[in-house]
């Protein structure tokens, strides 16, 4: 139980650990229930000990407090479930294209988890939050010059980036709590990053939201 927990600090999501006729939930969590006759019920439960039928319930662990999303060179872009991304390519209005690293604060709302995994299921990272970040990040930098980006108007492209991501997260049970930009430099020709960011578009298809 503990090696799980310890692989899902920096996730959303872990798999079924919470096998047999009870179910911990530690501080930070909150558990759903799959039953397998009403399928996945309405009641989360909070940090404590709780009873679940073995073999007809399936209890998963949802991580409720805040997590980095992390855009950086170091990522692992093999797993797609991970919580992050390598530097996004985009081009600003001044036609710059450019590398954008940095760090988005999300946090699930506890209240629309088992809505989430009804509807969206368990790899909502790769399904919305990946996407969605790459698309309004570079719809975002498009609107600025590049020197506002990497200096001078920063913090308004910061600002920007959280609203717009709100105004999409929120009614799927996502809140953003901050939008910190890192490093911006500029691309001449196709990056390593480009390359990475595209492999896994074969596996997942990238979905924009107007």
């Amino acid at each position: 139980m503990s090696e799980s927990l310890d692989k899902m600090m920096y996730s959303f999501v872990v798999e079924d650990v919470l096998k047999g006729l009870f179910v911990h939930v530690p501080p930070g969590y909150v558990a759903c229930v799959y039953d397998l006759g009403r399928g996945v019920l309405k009641k989360v439960y909070t940090p404590g000990l709780h009873l679940k039928i073995p073999f007809w319930q399936k209890a998963k662990l949802f991580n409720t407090q805040t997590i980095e999303y992390s855009v950086t060179k170091s990522f692992n872009a093999d797993n797609l479930q991970a919580m992050g991304d390598v530097p996004i390519v985009a081009q600003t209005r001044d036609n710059k294209r450019i590398s954008v690293e940095g760090t988005v604060l999300l946090r699930l709302d506890i209240n629309q988890i088992p809505m989430i995994w009804q509807t969206i299921g368990e790899d909502f990272v790769s399904k919305i939050v990946r996407p969605t970040i790459r698309s309004r990040m570079r719809m975002i930098a498009s609107r600025y010059d590049h020197n506002d980006v990497a200096s001078m108007r920063r913090d308004a492209v910061e600002v920007e980036a959280k609203n717009e991501l709100e105004r999409i997260f929120y009614p799927r049970g996502i809140f953003v709590e901050n939008v910190l930009l890192s490093e911006i430099n500029h691309v001449s020709g196709e990056s390593s990053a480009e390359r990475k960011e595209e492999e896994p578009q074969h596996t997942t298809r990238e979905m924009h939201y107007a």
